[in-house]
């Protein structure tokens, strides 16, 4: 009797040595969903999608992209941390809600270290600012003379307070000697209608949200925020070249998932994901939109994440930026 428990024990226990690489192939078994934290039709969007859509045929699943637009990219951060982690919940993750936030927000719902495993970055690009087409200002020179003569008689919108696009023209303000009245929108089409509306006067946008009004000559640009110019906005100068120094940053995408998701999904995806990122349509998609692809480790990006948020500390703090 006793034998024969012993040989069923170890039948038991050879039978789910065999189950666990079985589960993992299997993986993934179902439709992935994918949180994007802002509005369809922005940058994050865009670059959710492109990517998504590669992602999905290479997983032979699909990859359905759910806008959770809130709080500055909060709230779709965080549904996407409080999710269970088992590979079927990514979130497109970037500079704003992942580097900035944390020293933005008193009570941030999540921790963008300890509650997500990065897998992968995506890509990044430049800030550009803006004006509409039938704007007076046609240089960086005229708005800082414009601001200097009066302050706070020009509006700067922005996607959301403590954004990427937010700090960069903070940044601008803080670096040309100017006040701007701040407009924050949630996300960035409203506030691009606004600004081709003339209901505001300046606005900083990343590059892929504003790239096809600037190319369809509904928006002006006046300068990017990249330290060199943009190949898909060639003629427009740096911030440095349209005469103000210290506007040097760029905003970066990445994806991630719950922690304690298994290690050999996140390998997977990171594989896959890099893939993804080297097919020329998807490069091609990207530098057409503004950005530009990177991939990599999830180590790297980790890294990335860990050296983005003490220096993002800093410029909350010296541009005094408050959550409106």
């Amino acid at each position: 009797m006793q034998r024969r428990h012993i040989i069923v024990a170890a039948l038991s226990a050879f039978a789910a040595f065999l189950a666990a690489p079985v589960q993992a192939q299997e993986w993934p078994a179902k439709p992935i969903k994918l949180i994007v934290p802002f509005p369809a039709g922005g940058g994050t969007d865009i670059i959710g999608r492109v990517v998504g859509n590669k992602l999905a045929e290479l997983l032979k699943q699909p990859v359905i992209v759910e806008n959770k637009p809130g709080a500055g990219g909060n709230v779709g951060v965080d549904i996407a941390a409080k999710s269970p982690p088992d590979g079927y919940t990514m979130v497109l993750g970037q500079t704003s809600n992942l580097a900035i936030n944390p020293s933005l927000y008193k009570a941030l719902p999540y921790d963008p270290v300890k509650d997500f495993m990065p897998v992968a970055l995506l890509a990044d690009a430049p800030l550009v600012l803006v004006v509409a087409q039938d704007s007076k200002f046609t240089s960086l020179a005229e708005i800082v003379a414009a601001g200097r003569a009066k302050a706070d008689s020009l509006s700067f919108g922005s996607p959301g307070s403590g954004t990427v696009a937010h700090l960069s023209g903070e940044l601008l303000q803080m670096a040309a000697g100017l006040k701007f009245t701040h407009i924050p929108y949630k996300g960035s089409a409203q506030a691009l209608q606004d600004l081709m509306g003339g209901r505001i006067d300046l606005y900083m946008s990343s590059v892929p949200s504003a790239l096809a009004q600037i190319k369809g000559g509904k928006l002006r640009a006046i300068a990017v925020s990249s330290p060199k110019r943009s190949p898909a906005l060639p003629d427009v100068p740096t911030m440095t070249e349209a005469g103000v120094r210290g506007v040097e940053l760029t905003t970066w995408f990445g994806m991630l998932v719950p922690a304690r998701t298994d290690p050999k999904i996140v390998e997977r995806l990171n594989r896959e994901i890099n893939l993804a990122l080297q097919s020329p349509d998807v490069r091609e998609k990207l530098a057409a939109e503004g950005g530009g692809a990177l991939g990599g480790t999830a180590e790297k990006f980790a890294d990335l994440l860990k050296s983005e948020l003490p220096m993002w500390a800093k410029v909350v703090k010296d541009s005094g930026a408050t959550v409106d």
